[in-house]
């Protein structure tokens, strides 16, 4: 099975029923998810500051069934390099870890950001 990383942008997709949203589903069930605890991090926040209770939001992400992956050292590295690629597409700290997270598994990583196409730093999917 290939593996996926998934950008939070993909993962809220779901959650805010926004375009995009059933590819995501489908990549879901037809790959082994990845996502970095950078990336989780994003998604929670933006879930509780739009008011959904933290048990809630714990139980729904566990239901999608993505392992998450630590953001180590070799991982920390590797965004900070990507600094210099991905600096005039305006990507975040959270958007250089889902790539280093996806360039490290060999995995393509999974993105509502139309920008990332433009990068040729690993498999890139966009979902909308």
């Amino acid at each position: 099975m290939n593996k996926l990383v998934f950008d939070s942008s993909a993962i809220l997709a779901i959650y805010y029923n926004e375009p995009g949203k059933k590819k995501v589903r489908s990549l879901l069930d037809r790959a082994e998810p990845l996502i970095s605890s950078v990336n989780l991090s994003e998604v929670y926040t933006k879930l509780l500051e739009d008011g959904l209770d933290a048990d809630s939001v714990l139980d729904s992400f566990t239901g999608l069934e993505i392992e998450v992956r630590d953001f180590d050292e070799a991982h920390a590295m590797r965004a900070a390099a990507l600094r210099n690629d991905t600096k005039k597409l305006g990507l975040s700290l959270g958007d250089r870890a889902c790539l280093a997270l996806a360039i490290h598994e060999n995995a393509a990583a999974v993105t509502a950001d139309k920008n990332w196409a433009k990068l040729n730093v690993c498999r890139i999917e966009v979902i909308r």
